[in-house]
């Protein structure tokens, strides 16, 4: 990504905060065959001394495509992000932008066992689910589900680096920053909530 030292997030808990709100990963692998990209969810696991770990799987014959566990892989991690008019700007400036809070993280894959891996898409089950009213869970039909999980190959992505961007209108004046918020929120054209949301925890008043 452009390096824009104002925009630069190296937190490493807020980095992990846009893992777990923004769970949707692009996993892209440099293979004999070329440039891989595959899309999967990821989970956040907790570790002792406070690094980046991610578990996640992919369907098989992903594992061969990505050449999973022979090199590194980029995980590309995109939160909130959208079109910023330069109609919110004052009149003299009339260069539109692009406000968005983006992670690439480096790791080298790990092969989870079977096992392991029927562990780890348990709990991905179960995190997305305790939300429900009436929550699923493999554990409902164990056998069944642990045929399934054989067409899966599980992973665990040990982050070694990340580079992480936050571009929400570091550069403006509060004022206008007031206006991009208000237009993300309630706009009738470019509304991003989400990403108004963003920008509030960068520019609190």
């Amino acid at each position: 990504m452009r390096h824009t030292p104002h925009c630069v997030l190296s937190d490493v808990a807020e980095v992990a905060r846009l893992v777990r709100e923004n769970p949707w990963a692009t996993i892209v692998a440099h293979t004999a065959e070329g440039l891989v990209a595959s899309h999967y969810p990821v989970v956040l696991e907790e570790t002792d001394d406070g690094s980046l770990s991610l578990v996640s799987h992919v369907g098989r014959p992903d594992e061969r495509s990505l050449e999973l566990g022979q090199g590194e892989v980029m995980i590309i991690i995109q939160g909130p992000h959208g079109y910023v008019s330069p109609g919110w700007y004052p009149a003299e400036q009339i260069i539109p932008t692009w406000n968005h809070v983006t992670a690439h993280l480096w790791a080298t894959p790990e092969i989870l066992s079977d096992d392991e891996n029927f562990r780890v898409l348990g709990e991905l089950v179960d995190h997305f689910e305790r939300v429900m009213p009436e929550p699923s869970s493999l554990q409902l039909d164990e056998e069944g589900a642990r045929r399934v999980a054989r067409g899966t190959v599980g992973v665990r992505l040990r982050v070694t680096r990340f580079d992480a961007r936050l571009k929400l209108s570091q550069n403006k004046p509060p004022e206008v920053v007031d206006r991009i918020v208000a237009e993300l929120e309630h706009g009738e054209h470019y509304a991003q909530p989400a990403l108004a949301a963003e920008m509030r925890r960068v520019h609190p008043r």
